[in-house]
């Protein structure tokens, strides 16, 4: 599951604001530590990749 990029802006909001830890941040929220830990330093999710065919599904058939 994905949060939304305004979820993630007042989660980091909360710790800048009320100077709480990322644990007590997680446990306000109810989400892993780690997933605010990286939203501290990352806030945009990366893209999705695409696997790239060695065979073009059409030459399988």
């Amino acid at each position: 599951m994905s949060y939304s990029i305004d979820f993630r802006r007042k989660v980091i909001f909360t710790i800048e604001e009320e100077g709480l830890s990322i644990r007590e941040t997680a446990k306000q929220f109810r989400i892993g530590s780690a997933s605010v830990s990286h939203w501290i330093n990352q806030i945009e999710p990366k893209g999705s990749t695409t696997r790239q065919r060695k065979i073009d599904k059409s030459e399988l058939i």
